[in-house]
């Protein structure tokens, strides 16, 4: 077994965050960070739960831009409401919005931002109760404030307004 070479190393995101919005003017940069979370484990086994799948991925919006597999970082293509769609379908959705190491992936597999056919064939397998009817998209905007008091609580509500048991997170 080979140790990798020397330069391949994990990329200080948090100091490059810090130094970037210093850059803008701001602060120093304080990251979300809590003594309590509002987490609970679920109440019945997955098998017999109904999961809401929330992602940060942008549904594809043509004239703004390069936004498919390797695109370089696209502003354009951000999106700043909370929007929801059918579980039933695997939609088209990207990430060239949200900043990630594009030298080591070319962002190929929509999979890995958008799990949605994994998780109906999880239902399909007895694995995973049933998914909600909608699946949701959480803004990547980086304020906390708006996260907080805006984009939060209207997950939140869309979730139980589903019948959500569980609810998976996955940030592009």
């Amino acid at each position: 077994m080979a140790f990798a070479p020397e330069h391949d190393v994990p990329i200080p995101y948090m100091q490059r965050t810090r130094d970037y919005y210093l850059r803008l003017g701001y602060g120093a940069y304080r990251w979300a960070h809590f003594a309590e979370v509002p987490f609970t484990p679920p109440l019945e086994p997955l098998a017999q739960s109904r999961l809401a799948l929330i992602t940060t991925a942008a549904p594809y919006q043509p004239g703004v831009g390069d936004q498919g597999p390797g695109a370089p970082y696209n502003a354009a293509a951000k999106f700043y409401k909370v929007y929801s769609e059918a579980s039933d379908t695997v939609p088209d959705l990207r990430i060239s919005h949200v900043g990630y190491d594009r030298v080591h992936t070319k962002a190929e597999d929509p999979n890995t931002w958008l799990p949605l056919a994994q998780l109906q064939k999880a239902v399909k397998s007895g694995r995973l109760g049933a998914l909600t009817p909608r699946f949701h998209g959480a803004p990547t905007n980086r304020s906390q404030r708006v996260t907080l008091e805006t984009d939060a609580p209207e997950l939140l509500r869309r979730c139980r307004d589903d019948g959500a048991d569980v609810a998976l997170l996955v940030p592009s």
